[in-house]
Formats: structure tokens, sequence, C-alpha cells
């Protein structure tokens, strides 16, 4: 495949950062490859799996590992975090986000860190990520491409945060209505609550278990100060995963009051089916012997058989009626 040397192919954007300096520079997506990687201090690289030119434009500014290039170009849909040859890459759990909203939708931020480079790769655009590259134009400061990544780990806490308390008051909508005295049944707008908090939790205590590890290794097995930044993001991602936790638990304990009301509604339907069919049958033995078409037939003759037979029928009600209030169904 031949790249463009005019332009940098499925570039989101890219900055360069100076050492010693507050701001950043951000490189046009028109400028030369070899902007890329000419010039002092270390460049974050933002690119899009959506350009086919993405893999080889990778391959050409970063010499990377295979399964760090493999991480970076995958749609994978797992959290991940691997530390090979003083680099760190994997995969991040984000949310997605439209033109003019933001969604609730699990996107997936693919990354790799080294010294002089930090390269992101995503499908769909994200909302943490654009929240860092917000606070790097607002001067922002990273010395390293390491507190660039931990800046995106607290974004993304950040935008937990706010998704928590968003599910946080949806759920208590939901509850006022379940426990009120309407009693109304909003199963249909608490299983997509649930799937999203059973869903972050999966993934966040995927994503804790991945750095605690990584927190244990070696010092000259990780890049400068990696160790520090994974326990401090470990903390951080600790105390909103409790927060996720208990969402989850209310989710399910609300569920399992919802599924106790349809259940009582319905055992209600079946005990008033079962009051109907024990008051109708013995009506049903009445008006079934009187309609068989056989030889001396009671009150087949006279002119008052048909009132006496509904009488029959009345008292069979009031014997039904009679013995089931003496056994307690009534």
């Amino acid at each position: 495949m031949n790249l463009i040397s005019t332009e940098i192919p499925g570039l989101v954007w890219a900055y360069r950062f100076l050492p010693g300096e507050s701001r950043c520079t951000r490189i046009a997506a028109d400028s030369s490859i070899d902007a890329l990687l000419e010039g002092e201090g270390w460049v974050w690289l933002h690119l899009a799996l959506s350009d086919a030119r993405t893999p080889a434009l990778i391959e050409r500014i970063a010499t990377l590992p295979q399964a760090a290039l493999s991480t970076l170009v995958s749609h994978d849909t797992q959290a991940a975090v691997t530390i090979s040859d003083d680099m760190v890459y994997g995969t991040l759990v984000d949310f997605e986000r439209t033109f003019d909203a933001e969604t609730k939708t699990i996107g997936w931020l693919h990354f790799a860190v080294t010294e002089k480079i930090i390269i992101t790769t995503r499908l769909h655009p994200l909302r943490s990520i654009d929240r860092v590259k917000a606070a790097v134009e607002k001067n922002a400061r990273c010395a390293r491409p390491i507190d660039l990544f931990e800046m995106m780990v607290v974004e993304f806490q950040r935008t937990l945060i706010s998704l928590v308390l968003e599910l946080t008051e949806e759920l208590n909508v939901i509850e006022d209505d379940v426990y009120g005295e309407a009693g109304h049944n909003h199963q249909p707008r608490l299983a997509p609550l649930r799937r999203t908090a059973v869903r972050l939790h999966r993934h966040l205590r995927t994503l804790l278990a991945l750095l605690r590890r990584a927190a244990t290794s070696e010092e000259d097995e990780v890049p400068p100060g990696f160790i520090d930044v994974a326990e401090r993001m470990s903390d951080r991602l600790e105390a909103v995963d409790r927060d996720v936790f208990a969402l989850q638990e209310r989710a399910r304990l609300l569920h399992e009051e919802i599924d106790s009301k349809l259940s009582s509604e319905t055992n209600r339907h079946l005990y008033i089916l079962s009051l109907m069919t024990a008051f109708l049958l013995p009506p049903t033995l009445v008006t079934g012997f009187f309609g068989m078409n056989t030889s001396s037939l009671p009150l087949a003759e006279g002119v008052h058989g048909t009132l006496i037979a509904g009488l029959f029928i009345l008292l069979s009600m009031g014997l039904a009626w009679t013995i089931l209030k003496r056994i307690g169904i009534l």
C-alpha cells in the first residue's frame, strides 16, 4: 500500500509536546508523515480505524512489537493492559458519542505508550478521549506520554461518575413508580440499565486486575513512572467500581421486586379464574343433564320446567359457594 506523503492517513488529531513548555503544538492533518518523526519532545497520535490506511501508517511511524500493532488495529471488545519492552499497550473501555449527543454505548480505545510517542486508535468517537483533547488544548501539562495516559483514565473515571449519576436518577424514578401506590411495571426500562451496569462492572474488574498486576512489575521493566500511575489509577477505578456495583445491586433488587409483583398479579388472575371455574362447574352439570336427548327426561312435560331448571342452577351455585367458603378458599 502506498502512503501519500502530503497527508497523514486516518488522522483524527496529533499533538507534539515539547520539554519545558506548557502548551503543545497541534500537527495539521495535511502535514507530511515526516512531521511526526522529526522534532523534539514526544507526540500524541490519535487515529481512526475506519481508514484502511491506518495500519500501514502505524508500522511506518513507530517501531512496535507485533502484538502491540495487532492491538492498535484490532476491534477487540475486552479491556487489556500489557507491558512489553519498556512500553505499555492494550485496550481501554470508554463510551461512544455521536456528533450531537453523548450515548451510553460502550466503546473501545486501543493504545500504545512508549517514551517518545503515544498512539491511540478507535472505531467510533469516544467521550473521554475528546475531553482529554479539550484539556490538552487548555494548557494541561503532560511531561511524559505516561502522564497523558493517566489523564485518559482520569477522564474515563469522570465520565463514569457522570453516567452513574444519570443511571441513579433513572433508577430512582423507576423505584418511585414501582413502590408507589400504582405499582407500575417498568421492567422494559430497567433491562437496559441493568445490562449497562453489569457490563461496566465486568470491564472495570478486568481493568483493575490488569492494572494491579502491572503495578507489581519491576521498575526496569516498565516505562518510567508507570508503577505510580498504575497505583493511582487503580485507586480511582476501585472507587467508581464500588458505585457501579452498588447500582447493579439496586437494579437487581428492583428487578426481583418487579418479578414478585408480576408473580402476585399472575397468581391473582389464576385465583379469579379458578373461582369462576368452580362457580360455573355445577351449573354446567345441570344444563348438561337437562340438555341430554334421552327419553323420560324430568321436567320435559309441563309449563314450569325451565323455571325449575333455573332454580337448580342457582341452588348449585349456592352450594358451590358454601363449600368454597367452608374449606377457606373464599
